[in-house]
């Protein structure tokens, strides 16, 4: 410590020393005693032995306290001697700051994960259990069991979908697309269960352009879809366009009023989530982060026990298409 304390002041030992030589180079010049140097000298070193006792003293104590904290425990710092060390602090409070938004950021984002997972894993549990069902029967179940996959193939890419957007990656690809070659497509992964449930389609081509992510978008389809399939037990889905939006329309349970404002909320299943053990709370939360994401608007219209339609406006500003 002695020595690293020499070597911090080594610049400030030398400027005395040359100081020091100087004046004895004056005294000699002028011919005058070098006793009168030396004399000098013996008077100013117990002082500057003094001075220097002192200041290692402190910088002996300062290095002490330091050793032997955490960085956590930096609050308060010891006093400051100069600028440059108010500057280190500053920095120093300033990463950990940093430090402390990070770990809770990870931390929160951790727990919404483990969440999402149990949640996840609980739902998945059903169409397997259902597929092992039809398998131990004999007779062929071909359209059923294909229905059970196509929802585990649902929950798979929603879980996907999910992880993609919590890590904060932006695979976006803006073009012009049609509208309603997105809509056919998803409607054929849908094929098998409007048959099985014996739900009307009524589609109305839309011949719209929109300048979006064919990718996500359809994902969104695929979530509204789904939600309306679910809670519809007879009737009719239907989907058509009014301007630049496109709705779709089920003659399902609708939606209770006190939950309308809270069902982009990430987790919330609302009254029929709890009642039917069928939701996550995660489809319509990554609908309206994607759809955030992608400079669309969502809306819903529900009543219960009439049905509910969902609203997504396809209109952007300021896009710039390569």
């Amino acid at each position: 410590m002695l020595i690293d304390y020499l070597h911090r002041m080594r610049f400030v030992l030398l400027a005395g020393l040359i100081c020091m030589i100087m004046s004895g180079t004056v005294f000699f010049l002028y011919r005058l005693p070098v006793e009168s140097v030396l004399y000098a000298f013996l008077l100013c070193l117990p002082f500057l032995v003094l001075i220097m006792g002192y200041d290692f003293f402190k910088y002996r104590r300062k290095h002490l306290l330091l050793h032997h904290r955490m960085p956590k425990d930096f609050d308060p710092f010891p006093h400051a001697d100069h600028l440059i060390e108010r500057d280190y602090q500053n920095l120093i409070h300033q990463l950990l700051n940093d430090r402390r938004i990070t770990e809770t950021q990870a931390d929160r984002m951790r727990g919404d994960m483990m969440d999402y997972y149990a949640l996840w894993a609980h739902q998945i549990k059903t169409p397997i259990a259902a597929m092992r069902l039809l398998l131990k029967d004999d007779t062929t179940h071909d359209l059923a069991l294909s229905s059970e996959l196509f929802k585990i193939e649902q929950y798979v890419e929603m879980a996907l979908h999910f992880l993609h957007l919590e890590s904060g990656l932006n695979d976006f690809v803006f073009k012009s697309c049609q509208l309603d070659d997105i809509i056919r497509g998803t409607l054929r992964k849908f094929a098998r269960s409007f048959i099985l449930k014996k739900i009307e389609l009524d589609f109305s081509e839309t011949h719209l352009t929109v300048i979006t992510d064919e990718k996500w978008l359809a994902f969104i389809l695929e979530q509204l879809l789904s939600n309306a399939l679910k809670y519809t037990k007879s009737g009719k889905i239907r989907i058509y366009a009014s301007g630049q939006a496109l709705f779709v329309e089920d003659t399902g349970i609708g939606i209770e009023p006190e939950d309308l404002p809270r069902i982009f909320e990430k987790g919330f299943t609302g009254y029929n989530g709890r009642e039917n053990m069928k939701s996550t709370g995660l489809g319509l939360y990554l609908c309206k982060k994607i759809l955030d994401a992608l400079g669309h608007q969502i809306s819903v219209s529900s009543v219960p026990g009439i049905g509910t339609t969902f609203s997504v406006d396809l209109s952007r500003t300021e896009i710039h298409v390569d």
